[in-house]
């Protein structure tokens, strides 16, 4: 299980400024258009322009719904090459979900936008594989398939999803891996799609578990970032009660709360009570989760997905260390401590 941070008042969220919602979607799988995006003429001018440093780059992301340029995602993943900011797993989520969106958004053009991301570093081809993987797109097995001459040392990685039994992102847990929410994001954000929200609402049942503190804290970030975000965009907002009229018992509850709080903006109730459970559990659960050193053995993923989207934005004043595409973890520990006061 990997670990997870409890703490969600203080991890600002992206504002999702323009989300283009999709057709209704009964299950969980990458529901795709019925067509691709198609590149406009006008986007080729800016196919070959650099970006200039990573907050450039978030920007572009973050806007990349209202105006979709897939021409530019080589670019794009040099970017995370040049700028390392994929290179870490806990924070590399949001941008390979990323990737993986916008490939499976537009698969007749995919082989040729992966073609042109070359050359780049074994450690950065991570990227490109998961991206395929993660896509969606019906062949992607063919296609990953096709530049394995061109990733020899990540020859292992790309047998394990060939042939193995790696899991694509529909097949990933939430409540088994938290990175699991900055992946499903990270597609949200190229696509705009229901799907990749419906699996995060699934998580929100996590949200009321009374005996893993782990799972709590993965349901109540589920939580927190549906609210963050569709209190900021209608769009969203509407899906999730289009969803919410489709869900199961044990998910509608937790998404209502979501829903109010985001149509009256009282998020920080939403923080009071994720922590009074987590606290809860942690006061009658076994002493190794009431240990202050599980909270700083605990990972970086929920907090570097705050920090990812704060930097799309600008808005690092934030009341921890929060630099584009991670944080300060030993800094933030303090703050993040169980005796914190909400």
């Amino acid at each position: 299980m990997r670990r997870v941070i409890a703490v969600l008042g203080l991890i600002p969220l992206v504002v999702l400024s323009a989300f283009a919602a999709e057709r209704p979607v009964k299950d969980f799988t990458l529901a795709r258009p019925a067509k691709d995006y198609t590149p406009a003429k006008r986007t080729k001018a800016k196919a070959s322009k650099p970006f200039e440093n990573s907050q450039e780059l978030l920007k572009w992301i973050n806007d990349y719904r209202k105006n979709p340029d897939p021409q530019r995602l080589p670019n794009a993943v040099k970017a995370m090459s040049d700028f390392g900011v994929a290179r870490d797993t806990e924070q590399s989520g949001v941008y390979i979900g990323f990737v993986a969106g916008v490939l499976g958004a537009n698969p007749r053009v995919a082989e040729d936008l992966i073609t042109k991301m070359f050359p780049l570093p074994p450690e950065d081809q991570v990227i490109v594989i998961k991206a395929i993987a993660y896509s969606g797109m019906p062949r992607w097995r063919d296609t990953l398939a096709k530049f394995v001459e061109r990733m020899p040392a990540r020859r292992v990685l790309i047998e394990k999803y060939l042939y193995g039994n790696k899991p694509i992102l529909t097949e990933m847990s939430i409540k088994d891996d938290s990175s699991v929410i900055d992946l499903n994001w990270g597609y949200y954000f190229a696509t705009g799609w229901e799907a990749p929200v419906r699996r995060i609402v699934a998580a929100l049942g996590l949200s009321l578990d009374k005996d893993k503190v782990d799972y709590l804290t993965i349901g109540a970030m589920a939580k927190w970032t549906l609210a963050q975000n569709a209190a900021r965009n209608d769009d969203l907002l509407s899906m999730l009660k289009k969803i919410s009229n489709e869900s199961d018992p044990d998910v509608r509850k937790p998404l209502a709360e979501v829903i109010d709080a985001a149509e009256t903006l009282e998020l920080s109730k939403l923080r009071k009570d994720a922590l009074a459970s987590i606290d809860e559990l942690k006061a009658r659960g076994p002493e190794s989760l009431r240990n202050y050193n599980w909270w700083g053995q605990a990972g970086q993923t929920v907090l570097a997905l705050g920090c990812v989207a704060a930097g799309a934005l600008g808005q690092v004043e934030v009341g921890i260390p929060c630099v584009i595409g991670g944080a300060a973890s030993t800094a933030a520990l303090k703050y993040l401590a169980p005796s914190s006061t909400p």
